[in-house]
């Protein structure tokens, strides 16, 4: 049986399979073709609609046979979200997917770790690949409740005569929200209507002109095999806040041992600028405090004899870049399991597409790496840190491309570009970093405060407030990509009538970069 890393996949069998997840949850599904594109309410599986062509819900486990699947589907998504409408998955156990053949027999195992405030998490997709059909996990998270889901899938939900709530895109790697003060001479900072008591809804649905639901993957790890040869690997996975399960059956395990403490272990700067000098990109240099980070990892992954960006202490690989003093622009890591040496770890990241364009990645500056042996598998352990560090000119710079790119759609639109907004730029600079230093990811902060009420305290009095948030995203290319290809924030980049907007983002939280898009009118 595999255990998966969040961006991991697994051929599936031929024939059906069974997704179960056990616990105080409910298990639905949507189904969709290659554009991520739902053809009615059909094409939603849940409680109070258990069956479609080639999915079956009952109970706790949704059993799917992919060659029954309507014509065209090309793409199964299984969600869960609490029974209990509203309650966050915070104050649930950690759901655990279990993946088994029709006989029977174990396939896969996902346990991402505890989500934070979201409402529903997507746990893993099964999509078809050229003749057959893969299971990848995902452990994506969004914020506004099966509703909000099925509205960024392209299904309108009316939810039983109540207000819809602003539409959320995934919680754990963007998220857009506006909000329109009533009248002419509304302010930002009025208070929200009171939410409804929640209620299980019933709901009926409006197909919509289908659109793509956004993932955002920086970058796709490949699969994670169960047994050490070949590796195992976490390349880049998404920005979603994957793997180790903070809890779990595994006895103790013998202190994990790290290989060498050496600044240069077997010579290992001099296979990568080799290798980055065919590929024509600059040389790294190695950075003790990227050196640190990847040995506390290593070292916490071999502890739990599990690959994963976050360890059972609850820090992520990329808390650990900015707990070592190191401050980022931007960041990439291979997680590895298998390989003896590394000149064996660096040939099986030059292996693979993309963990290979990660390691000659010419953003990159500083580099870092450690490795430590599982006691009691045997099993070598390897983290590898990318990074460039952020210098005082970047901030302005970086926000500047994401204002350019954000303006270059607006006009291909016909729209007219966006002012920068000095006080709109303050608040939503001050949410991405606040969403790094607590570790939350939402529109909401921990306190309760909005995008209306930031825009407002940083001074702002403009009357339309709209928001737009992600996390993982390297880049502003890859950042306003994303935004554009989910339906929400497009909308809020391409409204008529914003004339304004501010930009922020910082490094170092759970899943590595958080950005913030704060729109005014």
């Amino acid at each position: 049986m595999s255990e998966l890393v969040p961006g991991g996949n697994m051929p599936l069998p031929d024939g059906a399979v069974t997704v179960r997840v056990p616990g105080p949850f409910d298990v639905s599904a949507l189904i969709t073709d290659d554009g991520g594109r739902v053809r009615g309410d059909g094409d939603f599986v849940f409680y109070n609609q258990p069956s479609a062509p080639g999915a079956r819900l009952g109970g706790d486990t949704l059993t799917v046979d992919p060659p029954r699947l309507r014509p065209g589907a090309t793409r199964v998504t299984v969600v869960v979200s609490p029974a209990e409408p509203g309650t966050p998955l915070a104050r649930l156990p950690a759901p655990t997917l279990h993946v088994s053949a029709a006989s029977g027999r174990p396939l896969a195992r996902f346990a991402p770790p505890r989500p934070g405030q979201e409402t529903v998490l997507l746990l893993a997709e099964i999509y078809r690949r050229g003749g057959g059909w893969k299971l990848r996990a995902l452990g994506q998270g969004y914020a506004d409740g099966l509703a909000g889901l099925a509205r960024d899938f392209g299904v309108d939900v009316l939810d039983d005569g109540t207000a819809a709530a602003p539409a959320t895109a995934p919680g754990v790697q963007t998220g857009s929200v506006t909000r329109q003060a009533p009248g002419d001479g509304g302010t930002s900072s009025a208070p929200p209507p009171p939410p409804t008591a929640p209620t299980r809804p019933n709901w009926p649905f409006l197909p919509t002109t289908p659109t793509a639901p956004t993932r955002l993957t920086p970058s796709t790890p490949p699969s994670a095999p169960s047994r050490p040869t070949p590796p195992r690997a976490g390349t880049r996975p998404t920005s979603s806040t994957p793997l180790i399960p903070r809890t779990g059956s595994h006895s103790p395990a013998p202190a994990a041992t790290t290989a060498r403490n050496s600044p240069d272990p077997d010579g290992f700067l001099s296979l990568v600028n080799s290798a980055r000098a065919e590929a024509g990109s600059p040389p790294v240099a190695l950075d003790a405090r990227l050196t640190s980070a990847a040995r506390a990892h290593a070292e916490a992954m071999a502890s739990a004899g599990c690959l994963g960006v976050e360890g059972r202490d609850g820090l992520s690989v990329h808390q650990r870049v900015t707990a070592a003093g190191y401050t980022y622009l931007t960041v990439g890591e291979h997680l590895v399991s298998g390989p003896r040496t590394p000149a064996e770890f660096v040939r099986y990241c030059l292996s693979e597409e993309q963990s290979g364009r990660t390691l000659c990645d010419p953003a990159f500056l500083h580099a870092g790496l450690a490795y430590a042996r599982d006691g009691r598998s045997g099993d070598m352990y390897w983290t590898a840190l990318w990074a460039r560090p952020l210098t005082p000119g970047d901030l302005a710079r970086t926000a500047a491309e994401v204002v350019d790119l954000t303006n270059r759609e607006r006009a291909g639109a016909g729209l007219p570009p966006l002012a920068t907004d000095p006080l709109l730029t303050t608040a939503a600079q001050a949410h991405s970093a606040d969403m790094v230093a607590r570790a939350f990811y939402s529109h909401t902060s921990p306190d309760g405060s909005r995008p209306w009420d930031r825009a407002a305290a940083a001074g702002s009095r403009r009357h339309s407030i709209g928001e737009n948030i992600a996390c993982g995203q390297r880049s502003p290319a890859e950042v306003v990509d994303g935004w554009m290809k989910s339906p929400g924030h497009r909308a809020n980049i391409l409204k008529p009538d914003f004339t304004h907007i501010g930009i922020g983002f910082a490094g170092g939280g759970p899943a590595g970069m958080y950005w913030t898009q704060l729109f005014g009118a």
